[in-house]
């Protein structure tokens, strides 16, 4: 594998607030990289510092081997071998769409020729048939994002930088350009560098994801990785599994741990006994019933809500601890019953290093 990016102990702090605290990581030639994390946890500075906009305190950032970032060194971002997609397509507003693609090529001087045989590549694979002649505003914001696309990618560069791509479009949108980008992206095998705050479009495009969580990084794995075996606590609430109870371990079996909630005992992961536990779980694995089954937990509806096909029931454990679990049918405020969630399907962290 050849490394296009490393990123070795990379520290950046804003005045005494320390935001990247030695995050390391390779990026290797053709892979989509996706980075998802809360509000504030270092994902689109480390972006900026990649792209030269942003120094660092102390590390090292490598482009293609060569050092364009250290304390003391800022390789200018058009000296840099990679292009960026931004959130809002940064197209400028009164060139044409083949004006806003060309762009970079006519800066490097490349003849007419070679222009317009990289155009007519960049209009057939992305579907820009018919719009070179319009302006930004003419666009949709679908077409907009192909233009923006087109115009990192005809550069041919080593790595294309994504700043939320997809947050100014529209859901179904948001779905149908994910899958396009990253069908585009696998075809020309190129190295892609995403920041996302959307699980599922990370899902949806990475070979790895990368989670960050207060400046440091928590998991780097495949995206079923990260779904299935969540690393830490942040890790699983951010890919979906929001419920989150509290318990003590009880004895094990060397491979499972009976865990204490709410009266009742589950399954979970291998812990000392007595340990406090925080568990978590996605409301789509939790199974209701009327009688309690294995790995249950009592529980009381609080509020149904309708969303289409299914239902959302808010409910409370014994221990006044909210969850949430989906249904076929509607439950009754007050109805009580039990959920039962597989051990493999139920995350648990010790509290105190949650």
């Amino acid at each position: 594998m050849e490394t296009i990016l490393k990123l070795d102990q990379i520290h950046k702090n804003y005045g005494k607030k320390e935001v990247l605290k030695g995050v390391s990581l390779d990026v290797q030639k053709g892979e989509i990289i996706s980075v998802l994390g809360p509000s504030g946890c270092g994902k689109s500075t480390l972006l900026n510092i990649i792209a030269g906009i942003l120094p660092i305190n102390s590390g090292h950032v490598l482009l293609n081997g060569v050092e364009v970032t250290s304390p003391n060194k800022i390789v200018p971002i058009e000296k840099r071998d990679l292009n960026m997609v931004f959130q809002d397509f940064a197209l400028w507003p009164h060139m044409t769409a083949r004006e806003n693609i060309l762009y970079g090529l006519k800066l490097r001087k490349a003849t007419r020729q070679e222009q317009e045989e990289n155009l007519q590549k960049m209009v057939d694979l992305l579907h820009l048939n018919g719009l070179m002649d319009q302006y930004p505003a003419e666009l949709s914001g679908g077409q907009q994002q192909r233009v923006a696309i087109a115009r990192a990618l005809i550069m041919s560069p080593s790595i294309i930088l994504l700043d939320e791509p997809l947050c100014n479009l529209d859901v179904q949108l948001r779905i149908e350009m994910r899958t396009e980008m990253a069908q585009i992206f696998r075809e020309l095998k190129t190295t892609v560098f995403h920041v996302t705050h959307d699980p599922s479009e990370a899902f949806a495009m990475a070979d790895q994801i990368v989670v960050m969580n207060d400046g440091k990084i928590d998991q780097i794995a495949t995206p079923e990785a990260c779904y299935r075996r969540p690393a830490t606590a942040v890790v699983a609430g951010l890919l979906g599994a929001g419920n989150h109870i509290s318990g003590s371990a009880g004895k094990s079996d060397g491979e499972y741990t009976e865990a204490r909630i709410a009266g009742t005992q589950v399954r979970a992961l291998n812990f000392a006994s007595g340990s406090s536990l925080s568990l978590y779980f996605r409301a789509e694995d939790a199974a209701y019933s009327d009688t309690e089954r294995p790995n249950s937990i009592p529980v009381q509806v609080v509020m149904p809500t309708f969303e289409g096909g299914i239902y959302r029931m808010k409910a409370k454990t014994q221990d006044s601890e909210e969850v949430t679990f989906l249904h076929t049918s509607n439950l009754n405020k007050g109805q009580k019953g039990y959920l039962s969630i597989e051990p493999d399907q139920l995350y648990a962290y010790d509290r105190t290093g949650a």
